[in-house]
């Protein structure tokens, strides 16, 4: 008996499965992937590409061709007039900080804006002993603008050798010559009497009843202050509690005029007992004694003076 397939003339051929197959089906499964499909599609031609420019970029010749171009480039575009800065303008300053400014900037103008590092330059102004602080900006019409708070004198220090302008800090403005150049400021002398500076200025302050005879203070050890008055007279403060030491001293003198009288100096650095050294009437034609050797005489709140 012959099959049914040769009988109806059918191929002897298997009919093909109309399924995937199993590595076609993983295929499919891998590439509707996120993460796969993000990686053959961007990841493999940046890949390619970095691979290719450092390739480029291993070559001396090419690196230092690449370079140049940049330089290049951006030299042209830091001469164009537009980014040109042709002047400078100060503000805020004396005469002398302005040269000192204009001297430690040391620009040659014209100079791009480009160029500038406007912060190296607020730090070079800053340096400066009379600026406190600065701020640069370049504005239009090609102006770079320093806006300068400079430091407000508040003391002359008599050192030995010159005067020196402090501000209330005790931070160092800039040196005098004389000491009429600034008659408003009061004086300080001695060594350490800058860091000691806003003690110094309490002092003053709390001295204004002294203010005619007041001549200054000064630094004693770097530890303590002496009030020094007109003909040598001295109120000797002590290390701490000065200011209460000297409202005692002008309390003394409102009430018993003891600076009108032959006092030499007047020694409160012993809190429980008040000295006074006393001058005594020279001889004629004799120097008057240093205020060293006058005599001391000790006083109570209730002894006369």
């Amino acid at each position: 008996m012959r099959p049914l397939n040769a009988i109806f003339g059918a191929s002897s051929r298997r009919r093909c499965d109309p399924a995937p197959s199993r590595w076609a089906y993983r295929l499919n499964r891998l590439w509707l992937t996120p993460l796969f499909r993000a990686a053959l599609l961007r990841g493999v031609p940046v890949l390619v590409l970095a691979l290719l420019v450092g390739q480029a970029l291993s070559d001396p010749a090419t690196l230092a061709r690449l370079r140049a171009e940049a330089a290049a480039l951006r030299e042209a575009v830091a001469m164009r007039p537009e980014f040109a800065v042709r002047e400078l303008a100060i503000e805020g300053a004396t005469e002398e900080t302005v040269a000192d400014i204009a001297e430690v900037l040391a620009l040659d103008f014209p100079v791009s804006s480009l160029d500038l590092d406007l912060e190296a330059l607020r730090q070079a102004v800053e340096g400066l002993d009379a600026v406190a602080s600065a701020r640069l900006r370049v504005v239009a019409g090609g102006q770079l603008r320093v806006l300068v708070a400079a430091r407000r004198p508040a003391l002359l220090w008599r050192r030995a050798d010159g005067l020196e302008l402090l501000d209330a800090e005790g931070r160092r403005i800039m040196a005098v010559t004389a000491r009429a150049e600034h008659p408003d400021l009061w004086l300080v002398a001695g060594e350490g009497a800058d860091a000691a500076a806003p003690e110094a200025l309490s002092l003053m302050r709390a001295a204004r009843p002294l203010a005619a005879r007041l001549r200054g203070l000064e630094r004693i050890g770097t530890r303590r202050w002496d009030v020094v008055l007109t003909d040598g007279q001295r109120i000797l403060l002590p290390e701490t509690g000065a200011l209460a030491a000297l409202e005692r001293a002008i309390a003394l003198d409102e009430a018993r005029g003891l600076f009108a009288g032959p006092v030499a100096a007047l020694d409160l650095r012993d809190p429980a007992r008040t000295v006074l050294r006393l001058r005594p009437p020279p001889e004629p034609g004799d120097p008057a004694l240093p205020a060293r050797d006058y005599p001391e005489r000790a006083i109570n709140s209730g002894e006369d003076a």
